[in-house]
């Protein structure tokens, strides 16, 4: 079902179905909660599935110039509060890995297993910060065209055309995104923590899905940062998109991970 929930003056979106073990769900930049509908009918046969529109994303509000990781994690902590739900594993694509790392931190007693998917638990570097103030800017000049640009470079090239009609699909829904939303996610990502020693440190299930080719995170480091961590590694041979360019497995994958 669809609801709504007040949180500090602004109305926070959330979807809730199933029941059992409740299984949290967060998009990532640029997207909402209907990225994980073709996923729900699967995980809800057994789990309570709970699919959040992080701060200044969907049909969730604003609340401010900048939107920080840990502002959104408060949100997420407010609606499983609102539904009594204690204990849950979440699943982050993107930011929403960065939300989940945050969540953790603040909440560690609550979180049964965590997958960082398309994600990492890394703050920005000195080049990703600089191209997050170019890409302030570059929304700022126009919207629509930054957001075609950014949502199409998240694919790995030859699926650009492989997925056309539904690169369409992401497009005309992140065209929903007010402005003042985009700014404040790239202006809380921008300031993130290093969140690496926490994800060491968590002692619930751990997994990390990447993408060999994903253009936006560098796929060496990642494969570095795991090397000292208890982390399982999930890798597919494509982009940033996995829950488009790797559905099936990408599924698969999740439903295992929940299981364990």
């Amino acid at each position: 079902m669809n609801k709504y929930l007040t949180h500090k003056g602004i109305s926070v979106f959330y979807t809730d179905h199933g029941s059992g073990n409740a299984i949290v769900l967060l998009h990532g930049f640029l997207e909402n909660a209907s990225m994980w509908e073709p996923f729900i009918k699967s995980l809800s046969k057994t789990n309570r599935v709970i699919c959040i529109d992080l701060l200044g994303h969907g049909k969730t509000g604003c609340l401010g110039y900048v939107h920080s990781i840990e502002l959104m994690a408060e949100a997420v902590n407010a609606v499983l509060k609102h539904l009594k739900i204690k204990h849950s594993s979440f699943i982050g694509h993107s930011m929403g890995g960065y939300v989940t790392l945050a969540f953790a931190e603040q909440y560690p007693d609550a979180v049964n297993g965590l997958c960082l998917m398309n994600s990492t638990a890394e703050d920005d570097t000195l080049e990703k910060k600089a191209n997050r103030d170019r890409a302030i800017l570059a929304v700022k000049q126009n919207h629509k065209t930054f957001i075609r640009i950014a949502i199409t470079n998240l694919f790995r090239p030859k699926n650009r055309t492989i997925y056309a009609e539904k690169i369409k699909g992401v497009i005309q829904e992140a065209q929903l995104t007010p402005l003042q939303g985009i700014v404040a996610a790239l202006e809380g990502m921008k300031i993130r923590k290093n969140r690496t020693e926490l994800l060491r440190k968590l002692p619930c299930k751990k997994m990390l899905i990447v993408g060999k080719k994903d253009p936006v995170l560098d796929y060496k480091s990642l494969k570095d940062q795991t090397k000292t961590l208890d982390v399982e590694w999930v890798e597919f041979p494509d982009g940033h998109m996995s829950h488009i360019e790797n559905k099936d497995e990408f599924l698969h994958r999740i439903v295992h991970f929940i299981e364990k």
